[in-house]
């Protein structure tokens, strides 16, 4: 499933791209698109910022009305909000005029589309788009940090520890996150990738972030030391050896 905002104040647009996308979906698909639409950027943005709406792909149009200011396209303006907020989804600009397509790289735009949206330009964009997602969607999981959905990259998390009824994660910038879950819920989600291991039911582990592994401890390499539950450690020397290796010892 894929969340689409598309966030224009011309009914005619939204009308017609919303089509494309519908068309696309079913041609290559069968229905994986959730469509919502904005007619102001101050929509959008609210639904992020205070709903937990955080959309794979936004189709923006650079030119909506603002009447605060005249420096610059309201689309534009949000954009630069929504990546000041944190947000690292896909976004491409629709947009009647080529003038502002520098400065769309300013806020990481993954496309410029000059309308009128065409069937050939959508679907192009949205082949190479849906590519790169896939892709990314193996590296990242979502998860309710402090009350908000937040996508955390699995390169960052080096572990995770138990603390009564929460669960820390400890990310590679020295940040600690707390989740709302039991270890058992959390390890569902990164049981798959054969880096992460659990030790016991205080610990998961990155793989790629132990320094140094003996009977008795690992060390991480922030500093932390783990001691092995009983039993443990030929088990995990073995996963140690064949996610870097590829074969165990």
């Amino acid at each position: 499933m894929y969340l689409i905002a598309l966030c224009d104040d011309e009914p005619e647009d939204l009308e017609k791209t919303e089509k494309l996308l519908s068309d696309y979906d079913q041609k290559y698909f069968g229905s994986v698109f959730m469509i919502q639409r904005f007619k102001t950027a101050g929509e959008l943005l609210y639904r992020i910022r205070e709903e937990d709406y955080v959309p794979d792909l936004i189709f923006m149009d650079i030119f909506m009305p603002d009447r605060k200011s005249n420096s610059c396209p309201l689309g534009m303006k949000a954009a630069r909000e929504l990546r000041n907020m944190d947000y690292r989804g896909k976004l491409v600009f629709l947009t009647t005029s080529r003038e502002y397509a520098l400065e769309a790289f300013d806020v990481d735009a993954m496309q410029y589309i000059v309308k009128p949206v065409s069937e050939e330009k959508l679907f192009a964009v949205l082949n190479r788009l849906l590519k790169d997602m896939e892709e990314e969607r193996k590296k990242y999981i979502l998860l309710r940090i402090e009350g908000k959905l937040v996508r955390v990259s699995l390169n960052q998390i080096v572990y995770c520890e138990a603390q009564g009824k929460t669960q820390c994660l400890y990310l590679t910038d020295g940040t600690q996150r707390t989740l709302r879950m039991t270890m058992t819920e959390f390890y569902e989600q990164l049981s798959q990738y054969q880096e992460f291991v659990r030790l016991g039911v205080a610990y998961i582990v990155n793989l790629g972030y132990i320094v140094s592994l003996n009977a008795r401890e690992l060390c991480m390499d922030n500093g932390k030391k783990i001691y092995l539950p009983r039993g443990t450690y030929k088990g995990l020397r073995e996963q140690y050896f064949t996610y870097y290796c590829g074969t165990g010892e």
